[in-house]
């Protein structure tokens, strides 16, 4: 069996999980401890974002001629690939924070929603809370006015009802 037909499957399941992926980014990983692998692992598997190792050749065939092709000029060195299907900002996000604990974790680069990013923009990136995050924030701003213009209203009519006594 030749060599390229072993490594397609491998190349068939790095272009399975980029599909439809909203995020993927690039990390060198070298000098973490397995303990610190251990954790981050954990970290990105609680939030539904698949990291793993592949050689630089075979991340190359699977993205070429997708939206992730950007990323082929960052793929030197050792890499592991960080993707989420779900959340566009939760890798850059997990790895960054991460990374203030273990700064030998260094992030490369991303595909963030169809959109290249260096590694300066990942950490702009970053720093963009989850939709969730916002979401609630959006409804806490919108609710606020509401909840105050139920008070108003209640105050009132107690001041009425107290004058009718």
């Amino acid at each position: 069996m030749a060599k390229v037909e072993l490594k397609q499957p491998i190349v068939d399941e790095i272009k399975e999980l980029v599909d439809g992926a909203q995020s993927v980014v690039l990390v060198d990983y070298r000098g973490l401890t397995v303990a610190e692998d251990t954790v981050l692992r954990k970290q990105l598997r609680e939030n539904n974002v698949t990291y793993k190792v592949y050689k630089n050749t075979l991340i190359k065939r699977a993205i070429s001629g997708t939206e992730f092709e950007a990323l082929s000029v960052d793929l030197e060195e050792p890499t592991a690939v960080a993707v989420s299907k779900t959340d566009a900002t939760a890798p850059a996000r997990i790895l960054a924070k991460f990374a203030k604990t273990a700064p030998k974790l260094e992030i490369k680069s991303g595909v963030v929603e169809g959109t290249y990013y260096d590694k300066n923009a990942m950490v702009a990136v970053a720093n963009i809370p989850s939709r969730e995050e916002l979401l609630s924030k959006l409804l806490g701003s919108i609710q606020s006015p509401i909840a105050n213009f139920a008070r108003v209203i209640k105050q009132i009519a107690e001041q009425k009802a107290g004058a009718e006594a």
